[in-house]
């Protein structure tokens, strides 16, 4: 194991495992930042602290907060129905079974509420089978487009195809991946009668000063942005480069994965979640972000994207310690574009911890890259 931060990212580029990666471990006052490599194939610029990254999923939890800061102001509330916000899925469907075809439906038994969307147990999403013919139907149309984020339509057209849509799952039942965080930055930009950018960055960017946080790179900055690539037999292919999918903003802004920023900037958002740190939320609001909401049998059954942990607002949640990285409290999450970030809060004398990974090659599934888990046994080692 590498002996500091600066030899594992290293290592990493010399191995291969990316073109570049940038990192930060910070416990209490303590911070370690190191940056290896380039933006980029073929002489890119040197990574930096202030290089510009495709956080994907690390979107979800930035969503989560906004939504738990709307409810602390009284705009939405966990026991509201969506659809006093989205009338479009005020009826929604559910298959018989969970393998059911899409026209062997029957109605929810209950409607679904804000804190089901919170908690991503509002029956749509993805579950670990993928064959199931709901979720397809989700793939079919265009509700998993991860990275492509110039692909979704507007979000009332977004929200009235979904309809169409039948829930996997009768609401509160299960837990499922992604569609939920989808589903609340449109219902969050609704109550607010704001679009989510401009929401988002009023409520949380300007106020922690996260200058290059965005759905989108504006022209001046894209010197700064990286080369993103996926990986196939013959090695690394570019999938978008800095003059592709976010040097416009998207028609459909992504609450679930569409956001880009920097090392510090997310730095600057992560430490508020640390329990004790005055911040955005009220501290009720960060247990209720950090704290898992699952079930055993919702944890058992979504092992593919938990791997037995559980789920707070936006995040995950380590429950046991089964690998070296597992610390019983850890929040965060991880995005495809390689990228990782958890906090970790603080018990008695020692204090909490911030882990955050920027890299840009895609995961290719679910389970976490070797450098991705390599850097979490390192932050873990405190």
């Amino acid at each position: 194991m590498a002996t500091d931060l600066q030899e594992l990212l290293q290592s990493a580029v010399d191995d291969g495992k990316a073109p570049g990666v940038v990192a930060l471990v910070a416990r209490g006052d303590d911070v370690e930042i190191a940056t290896a490599g380039t933006t980029g194939l073929g002489g890119s610029a040197p990574m930096a602290r202030d290089t510009l990254f495709r956080i994907a999923s690390l979107t979800k939890p930035i969503t989560a907060a906004l939504a738990l800061l709307l409810i602390e102001e009284g705009r939405i509330g966990h026991d509201d129905p969506i659809a006093r916000w989205l009338p479009e899925l005020a009826h929604p469907m559910v298959v018989r079974t969970p393998d059911a075809p899409l026209d062997d439906v029957i109605p929810a038994v209950r409607p679904i509420t804000v804190a089901d969307v919170l908690t991503s147990r509002a029956g749509w999403g993805f579950p670990d089978e993928f064959s199931l013919p709901a979720v397809g139907a989700l793939f079919d149309q265009g509700y998993q487009r991860g990275l492509h984020v110039q692909e979704p339509p507007a979000p009332d057209e977004w929200l009235k195809s979904l309809a169409g849509v039948p829930l996997v799952y009768q609401p509160g039942e299960r837990w499922l991946y992604n569609t939920c965080s989808e589903i609340l930055g449109v219902l969050l930009a609704r109550a607010a009668d704001t679009p989510l950018p401009e929401l988002m960055a009023e409520r949380i960017f300007d106020p922690l000063g996260m200058k290059d946080t965005a759905f989108e790179v504006p022209a001046a900055n894209l010197d700064r942005f990286t080369w993103f690539y996926e990986s196939d037999d013959s090695g690394l292919v570019l999938a978008d480069p800095p003059t592709g999918d976010w040097s416009r903003l998207p028609a459909f802004p992504s609450g679930a994965g569409g956001l880009v920023s920097t090392l510090d900037d997310y730095h600057a958002f992560a430490r508020t979640l640390l329990p004790g740190t005055d911040g955005l939320l009220s501290p009720e609001s960060v247990r209720e972000m950090i704290t898992d909401h699952l079930t055993a049998d919702q944890r058992a059954a979504s092992r593919l994207f938990l791997d037995g942990q559980g789920w707070g607002v936006g995040g995950s949640v380590d429950i046991a310690d089964i690998d070296p990285w597992n610390i019983p409290g850890r929040y965060g999450w991880t995005g495809g574009s390689g990228t990782s970030a958890h906090i970790v809060p603080g018990t008695g004398s020692v204090p909490g911890s911030v882990a955050i990974l920027l890299s840009q090659v895609a995961m290719g599934s679910p389970t976490a890259l070797g450098l991705q888990r390599d850097f979490w046994t390192y932050a873990a080692r405190g």
